[in-house]
């Protein structure tokens, strides 16, 4: 199960609680562009609107080989297929303040179906930031030091 994006920064701006994982309903070439790995996942999120879960600002590059009356914007918003007990707990927990829906990568499965990974996720600050990068310098000084027989 190789992603085809991941969203890295996620982890450094926000603190992950919980993972769903949920399909997506895309168009032929949008799947092709998947599998090429022409995807972006930077500043995407989200929401659930009337029920139905939505993920805006995915970009997946148009395929070169398409034909040329298939007009899509790469940055469309896309509906995510989840399991409606799933849904109805998203929409408690995003309600209360502070929580996004963030996706934090998409891959394929073993049968060929496009799966994206929703982080409930809780905003960090800016001093929250500044301590995650001094504890992960710590542990990478620790890991040197073992390394070196220091310790």
């Amino acid at each position: 199960m190789k992603p085809v994006c991941q969203n890295r920064k996620a982890r450094y701006d926000y603190f992950i609680e919980e993972k769903y994982e949920a399909g997506m309903v895309l168009l032929g070439p949008e799947v092709k562009s998947l599998r090429e790995g022409r995807a972006n996942l930077v500043d995407s999120y989200a929401r659930v609107k009337n029920g139905e879960v939505l993920l805006f600002n995915m970009n997946i590059t148009p395929y070169h080989h398409a034909s040329t009356h298939v007009s899509m914007d790469p940055t469309r918003t896309r509906k995510l297929l989840m399991h409606r007990r799933e849904i109805k707990r998203l929409i408690g927990k995003t309600e209360e303040k502070g929580y996004s829906l963030i996706p934090t990568k998409v891959y394929f499965t073993e049968k060929g179906k496009a799966k994206v990974e929703l982080a409930l996720a809780k905003g960090k600050r800016k001093y929250d930031k500044r301590q995650a990068l001094k504890e992960k310098e710590l542990k990478r000084e620790i890991a040197q030091a073992r390394k070196d027989g220091r310790y």
